[in-house]
């Protein structure tokens, strides 16, 4: 008690009452000024920076007709083969044909296409109903390609048409050609199921791949064409791959999102 008086005492003598006061240390004001600086760029930037988002999901190059699974309508044997895969095919155009104990018959495709996959061979015994060939329903030889995605169902409210998207395509490593540029024509409505999309595309097995985290929304991708390419097509190398592009290949789109300003984050 007693020094606490002493020290009171001191503290109201007239000779501490003429010094000067010492509000704050150098040290101090250079926090201070760094703080204000760092406070001052964060204001600004919460009001002209952006933030970019994107979203991966992965698709598939095609005609984006859909296709269809061929089935034999006959019982017998295959004695031959008239189309390879990749070969383009007219309405009605025979694809087999197939001894029967009623002789020989064809088996036909249904709409003009391209085939894509043929599951028989000369020899092979077919039943009626059996699988035979999977069809991409194409117009024309020449009608662009165009990539769908397949994306979350809970993210597909954030994709627009005319978002940008960069795809990497599985037969052109991004590594070596770069990636294939393009922007969302059109959005589904409503989810896809396992078996929706392996009977649009007509390969089942894609159905179970895409939807292997629940049923996506189908985003139809529109491709930027150009001559200056072999491919033509743009890309983000200047040449891209030294080949055309096949339809039925497999790719990954990257999404490019609309930017968000930081304030739109802190503003109701």
């Amino acid at each position: 008690m007693q020094f606490r008086q002493q020290a009171l005492a001191k503290s109201q003598s007239a000779e501490d009452i003429e010094l000067p006061v010492r509000y704050a240390r150098p040290q101090g004001w250079l926090a201070l000024a760094v703080t204000l600086v760092v406070m001052a760029g964060a204001t600004v930037w919460a009001f002209t920076g952006t933030v970019s988002n994107t979203l991966e999901a992965p698709g598939i190059l095609s005609h984006g007709q859909g296709g269809y699974v061929l089935q034999s309508p006959i019982t017998g044997q295959v004695t031959s083969v008239l189309a390879r895969e990749g070969s383009t095919l007219r309405a009605g155009a025979p694809l087999l044909k197939v001894r029967t104990p009623r002789g020989t018959a064809a088996v036909r495709v249904l709409a003009a296409g391209r085939l894509t996959t043929l599951s028989v061979s000369i020899g092979s015994v077919l039943r009626t109903g059996a699988d035979v060939a999977s069809v991409e329903r194409v117009r024309h030889a020449g009608d662009p390609l165009v990539a769908t995605l397949y994306v979350p169902a809970d993210r597909a409210a954030s994709v627009w048409p005319g978002t940008p998207v960069d795809l990497s395509v599985q037969s052109a490593p991004a590594q070596t050609y770069g990636v294939l540029r393009g922007e969302v024509r059109a959005v589904g409505r409503t989810a896809l199921s396992r078996r929706q999309i392996g009977s649009w595309l007509g390969v089942e097995q894609l159905g179970e791949d895409f939807s292997a985290h629940g049923p996506p929304v189908a985003v139809q991708v529109r491709l930027d064409r150009t001559s200056a390419t072999r491919s033509g097509y743009r890309w983000s190398s200047p040449e891209g791959p030294p080949f055309a592009l096949d339809s039925m290949t497999l790719a990954t789109g990257t999404v490019h999102l609309a930017d968000h300003h930081p304030i739109d984050w802190l503003l109701p």
